[in-house]
């Protein structure tokens, strides 16, 4: 299942520390916005019900690690994206990204060795 907005913050946060309690991801969400420590607690269970997170007991506290790496997952998201949203098409997926957006001449020439990079990679 994909995950959601609130989702993915908590995820970022999971991934940044590797491992961590309710009150440790409630803590870095709440400095950015409210959030009832009950919604962290519920999301990180659901998260755990999911396949994304694995969990211990370490004295009164679960702990809370990722599945996953955060490169695979967000790969697999953006691999879901373009296969939804641009029916398969990097090409246009690049297109929407580019659309409306300045493009130095420094990322132009990133973005140019990935291609190339990408055209050399056996299917």
């Amino acid at each position: 299942k994909p995950l959601a907005e609130g989702q993915l913050d908590i995820m970022e946060i999971v991934w940044e520390r590797d491992e961590v309690t309710v009150g440790e991801v409630w803590k870095a969400i709440s400095g950015r916005r409210r959030i009832a420590r009950n919604t962290v607690q519920t999301t990180l269970q659901r998260l755990k019900e999911q396949g994304w997170l694995h969990s211990r007991t370490d004295s009164h506290a679960h702990r809370y690690r990722a599945a996953a790496p955060r490169a695979a997952t967000l790969r697999n998201m953006l691999q879901r994206m373009v296969d939804v949203v641009f029916s398969g098409s990097t090409e246009g997926l690049l297109a929407a990204l580019l659309d409306r957006r300045k493009v130095s001449p420094e990322e132009a020439a990133r973005i140019r060795t990935l291609i190339d990079q990408a055209e050399g990679k056996q299917p």
